[in-house]
């Protein structure tokens, strides 16, 4: 059986931690900022971990 293909799209996407949890960047933060407040946008900015109900499919997308 051939190898897995990982999903270019999803490997651009996530970062995989090492202790093996995945990253991701939040979603909303690339246009009309103007009606964001300064603290939603300073969030926005830092990566988050992917949920614990995604983390299977993100894998497999990843080929791990």
């Amino acid at each position: 059986m051939p190898k897995m293909k990982t999903n270019r799209g999803a490997a651009k996407r996530f970062k995989v931690t090492g202790t093996g949890k995945i990253k991701r960047v939040k979603a909303y933060g690339s246009h009309l900022l103007t009606s964001k407040t300064t603290k939603r946008k300073r969030s926005l900015r830092k990566p988050t971990v992917v949920s614990n109900a995604e983390r299977r499919r993100v894998k497999r997308m990843l080929g791990i």
